[in-house]
């Protein structure tokens, strides 16, 4: 963990000193950005609000590499890179989502499969730690990163270990095709099909394959497939109270058979095949406890997004805890950094 340097210019931003500011005179501190991520996890009490900057920082096209301020919209993001045929694949549920809240967030998009977990397109982040010093961890590229991997620690971490300020991230290039095709077998079937698919996605009415690179390769993966139609990329559950499942990729048959006996149409799902994630929309803050049983029962659990404000928002005793307290407690001895987001932490 290394003190950013003083001779880092684009970080003398008047945000960025009000974000000093407010974690050294002691007050409890959250960060905000789109507040598309805001229920996940525990609400801050009477907290101060502090906001990032916004805008590219650098974008090095050789390198593939971009840096932007935290408060960057995940739309504005993709616009710039689009312009030198690159692109960051972050995906989250509303593109005005911003680059640091999506990272703080930690989950990964439909297009997992593919390209990996959220937190392996992250390189380098700067934030403001818990005694107001701008830190740097990880870097611009994997050779010059020594020491731990704190980038991977920070992802996910809902701003409760430093304050984002900038994010560096891996770019990619632009495939050549990028298409989604409606295909007339299961998920499992796809499954074993689709080589080199970057999604399979499933609800109760059709199966969709994403594929994502050269013509050569669209081809042949659809020559293994029974596609019905060439569609747009499939749309999430958009019912007010959303949750995410998490459980063996095995058990996605029957976790999603369960939620259809229990639920009937109550709660809209896609199952994203090969991940072992099933997006829930439903009715009711009721039905999303329903499905988080379904979940329990089959060996996975169920992480709140959306509504339903009076059910916790993890619903496990998470195995992990009492490292997740040390760690806390490393960074922010004195819970000044988005206190109680994880629950009873510090």
């Amino acid at each position: 963990m290394a003190t950013a340097s003083q001779h880092d210019a684009h970080l003398k931003r008047p945000e960025v000193d009000a974000m000093i500011e407010a974690v050294r005179a002691g007050v409890r501190v959250e960060p905000h950005g789109s507040r598309t991520h805001a229920a996940i996890g525990f609400p801050v009490s009477d907290p101060t609000i502090v906001r990032a900057p916004s805008g590219v920082v650098r974008h090095d096209p050789a390198d593939l590499t971009v840096t932007v301020f935290a408060g960057t919209p995940v739309a504005e993001l993709d616009a710039v890179l689009d312009e030198h045929g690159q692109f960051v694949p972050l995906d989250p549920v509303d593109r005005l989502a911003t680059v640091g809240g999506t990272i703080a967030a930690g989950l990964s998009g439909i297009r997992r499969l593919g390209y990996g977990p959220l937190r392996d397109h992250v390189l380098e982040v700067r934030y403001v730690a818990a005694d107001g010093e701008l830190v740097k961890a990880g870097g611009p590229t994997v050779k010059n990163v020594t020491g731990y991997d704190l980038v991977r620690l920070l992802v996910g971490s809902l701003g409760t270990l430093g304050l984002f300020v900038t994010v560096t991230l891996r770019c990619r290039p632009t495939p050549a095709v990028r298409t989604w095709w409606q295909v007339g077998v299961d998920g499992v079937t796809a499954l074993e099909r689709a080589f080199r698919a970057v999604a399979i996605v499933s609800n109760r009415d059709s199966t969709t394959v994403g594929f994502e690179g050269e013509a050569a390769d669209a081809v042949a993966l659809r020559s293994r497939l029974d596609v019905v139609d060439e569609v747009a990329a499939p749309r999430l559950p958009t019912r007010a109270h959303r949750g995410r499942i998490s459980v063996a990729p095995r058990d996605i048959g029957s976790v999603t058979a369960a939620l259809d006996t229990e639920l009937a149409q109550r709660v809209a799902w896609s199952a994203e095949w090969g991940v072992g994630t099933v997006h829930l929309g439903a009715d009711t803050g009721k039905d999303l406890e329903v499905a988080r049983a379904v979940a329990a029962r089959h060996g996975g659990w169920m992480l709140r997004e959306a509504g339903a404000s009076d059910i916790d928002p993890f619903g496990v005793e998470r195995p992990h805890a009492d490292l997740q307290q040390r760690v806390k407690v490393a960074f922010d001895p004195l819970d000044r950094l988005s206190p109680g987001r994880f629950g009873g932490l510090a």
